[in-house]
């Protein structure tokens, strides 16, 4: 089995990749869009959403 520190990187990891790619490729016309601006702040965003994951699936 993986260690809980690499299950709980990789799921940071993953949500901010995810997010990088959403602002990546998602990218509204306006540049208005708070999620999908920059791909930075997406994978901001991302990194968030996987931390919270993260701190959800922790078994106690």
């Amino acid at each position: 089995m993986h260690s809980p520190l690499l299950r709980f990187a990789l799921t940071v990891l993953g949500g901010a990749l995810l997010g990088a790619l959403l602002g990546t490729f998602g990218q509204c016309t306006s540049g208005t869009c708070p999620l999908t601006s920059t791909w930075w702040r997406g994978a901001l965003y991302g990194g968030t959403l996987g931390l919270l994951a993260a701190f959800s699936s922790r078994s106690a």
